[in-house]
Order: C-alpha cells, then structure tokens, then sequence
C-alpha cells in the first residue's frame, strides 16, 4: 500500500494520511458498506476485490463496478450529503481496507492544499470511468461490452463468478453462456 500510495502522495504528506485511518479485514461476501446506511467512511483498498452492487426488492442484483486494490472506495455522494447509501459495497474476495471517517478527512483535507488538489484528481477519474460506463451500457451490445470487460479486467473469470460478470454487463447469466460459447467456437 504504502509503496503505491508514495506514487500519488508527496512523502511530506503521505504521513499526514496514515495517521487518520486504520487497516481493516473483511472477509469475502461481507459488506465494508452497507444500503440504507448513512456512510461514515472512506477507503483505500490494499488487497483483495470489492464490488458496487445495488439489489432490488427481488433480490436481483446489479453490478455498479468493480474496485481493484490500489483503488479508493465509498459511497461518495451518499456520505457527502449525509443521506443513506443506495448500493453496497461488497468484498468479492477475502480483502483489506486501509479505512478513515468522513471526519477526519475532512480535517485532513482543510490542513493543506495539496488535499483538495488530491481529492479533484480522484473526483475526476472517477467521473470519466463512470461517464464511459455508461456510454458502454447504452451504446454498445453484449458481446462488445463482454469483450471490453475481459480487456478491462484480465483473468477476472478466474476471480468471480458468472453471474457477478453477467450482472456487471447488464445481462442475464444465460445470454452470457452464449455469448462465451459463440466466442469459444
């Protein structure tokens, strides 16, 4: 972690963020999130794998995105506007979160400059990849989409399920043994 985060973070001010948060353990299928909680946290993923996931009253599930270690993750507009969070947040594999308070963020982020120059930049790719999401899911058909996907996020088949990458597409685990099947032949 600490040896990613020197990449982003200047050394005078990376001791500044190890200072307000701790190293929390989640276990796979254990949510470092929750919907309908008002979020209080933020964090920086160190290992393992995490997934956005909204689930309707049926039970069904959507897949809002995949988060990486060396990624930061929270239900962002949720905890800025202290208003319950819409999605989960899930481990999809055992995983640690380097974890901080909105709080102590914010205090952090008033200490010096450098933090809200910080923030803007992790606002900004977070805004792009998500506006190409979108664009993905509206504009593209399935296969592309799956084929984008398995360039995106290599050997991520091994890593989870068929019904987490079909959800994530915006398919039905059916259509996407087609898919796979057409592409295999």
């Amino acid at each position: 972690m600490k040896a990613f985060l020197e990449n982003i973070i200047p050394e005078d001010r990376l001791h500044e963020f190890l200072s307000i948060g701790d190293i929390l353990s989640i276990k796979k299928g254990k949510y470092y999130i929750r919907e309908g909680e008002t979020p209080q946290k933020l964090g920086f993923i160190i290992s393992g794998l995490f997934r956005y996931v909204y689930i309707n009253h049926e039970g069904k599930e959507f897949t809002k995105g995949l988060i990486l270690k060396n990624n930061f993750i929270s239900s962002y507009s949720a905890m800025i506007s202290q208003s319950p969070s819409y999605f989960f947040i899930e481990a999809l594999e055992d995983g640690e979160i380097y974890s901080f308070s909105y709080k102590k963020w914010l205090n952090l982020q008033k200490s010096h400059p450098f933090w809200n120059a910080f923030l803007l930049k992790l606002i900004e790719t977070a805004f792009s990849k998500k506006e190409k999401r979108e664009r993905d899911l509206l504009l593209l058909n399935a296969e592309t989409r799956y084929l984008n996907f398995l360039e995106t996020y290599p050997n991520m088949e091994t890593r989870i399920n068929q019904t987490v990458i079909a959800s994530y597409l915006g398919i039905q685990p059916e259509s996407l043994s087609r898919i796979r099947k057409k592409l295999d032949t």
